[in-house]
């Protein structure tokens, strides 16, 4: 079998990250090419990853990569993806696949006529705890209310989006992709704090199945948290998604603990990542996160900021 041929495209914060990932398969895939334009970010690849070649734009090295992870800001993805998908290249990118659902709709179609992998970083689909879901399955019932909070101090990185671009859309995918249901309407509130866009963001959904949803979103907070809880008549589902712990507490518990504390495994969430996008490749299968979740995410974020920027309810 010949090696996927990759090219990390952007040597930021994460693109750091890709590039590492790229080389802990030797047996499937190799790390060719890093294209960052930028000369600091060049200096620190190659230092870096001396068997890889560096270079500044990705027509460069076109012709001799199998597969692209783009990995720039937002505001780059979709004129790269279209790029490598016109040369019929497979394609890992990073979240949120396109600024536009008009963006994610082009691709759509340009993905019909040059049918390779393109696969979207949603990572935090790879937690664990979502393999035990069957376990909890008393909590996915609806009618319930969940709530989705992912808040943080300020660390002075992606202030080229705004924090429903950065943040929320994690949890926007994470919200379709566990309860298999899309919302039908949201009503949304947005501050800008530290940056000209929006830092903190707090969105109530409703579902036809009667669930109801509230996903909150900041960037500028006093401490970090990242975490889901379900409440329904089952009783209270925590997952702490920074600590790995799932606590429990059963609306008619039979034991003296009211509440049950369990800890499940932390995960490498980009190693499995580039695992699955290889494997696609090599066995010509769908990615786990295709461009449909990622045009769902997408869509998403333009209605919860059609209603920040609204302030009324918007129907979806």
């Amino acid at each position: 079998m010949n090696k996927i041929k990759v090219a990390v495209i952007g040597y930021g914060h994460l693109g750091k990250w890709h590039a590492q990932k790229a080389e802990s398969f030797p047996e499937l895939a190799e790390l060719k090419y890093i294209v960052e334009k930028f000369p600091a970010g060049q200096e620190a690849a190659k230092k870096a990853h001396p068997n890889a070649t560096i270079v500044d734009d990705i027509s460069k090295c076109i012709n001799d990569i199998d597969a692209g992870f783009v990995v720039t800001p937002t505001s780059f993805h979709y004129d790269i993806v279209e790029y490598l998908l016109k040369n019929k290249k497979h394609v890992f990118c990073e979240k949120p696949v396109t600024e536009t659902t008009a963006q994610a709709l082009n691709l759509k179609e340009l993905l019909k006529a040059n049918p390779v992998v393109l696969q979207v970083g949603h990572s935090e689909r790879f937690h664990q705890a979502w393999e035990q879901k069957e376990t909890y399955a008393q909590f996915f019932e609806a009618p319930s209310h969940i709530t989705l909070k992912r808040v943080a101090p300020f660390k002075g990185r992606a202030t080229d989006v705004d924090v429903v671009q950065d943040l929320m859309i994690h949890d926007l995918d994470l919200l379709v992709y566990l309860f298999n249901e899309k919302p039908i309407s949201v009503d949304a509130q947005g501050f800008k704090m530290r940056t000209s866009r929006y830092d903190y963001v707090t969105a109530n959904f409703k579902f036809e199945s009667g669930n109801r949803a509230t996903i909150t979103v900041g960037r500028n907070q006093t401490k970090e948290v990242r975490e889901l809880e379900i409440s329904n008549k089952a009783g209270t589902l925590l997952v702490d998604l920074m600590r790995n712990e799932i606590s429990e507490a059963l609306g008619s518990h039979p034991g003296p603990e009211f509440v049950k504390l369990e800890s499940y495994e932390k995960r490498d969430h980009l190693l499995l990542e580039h695992k699955n996008f290889y494997n696609s490749i090599i066995n010509k299968t769908a990615p786990v996160v295709t461009l449909e979740d990622g045009l769902t995410a997408v869509r998403l974020i333009d209605q919860v900021l059609e209603s920040v920027n609204s302030g009324r309810e918007v129907m979806l």
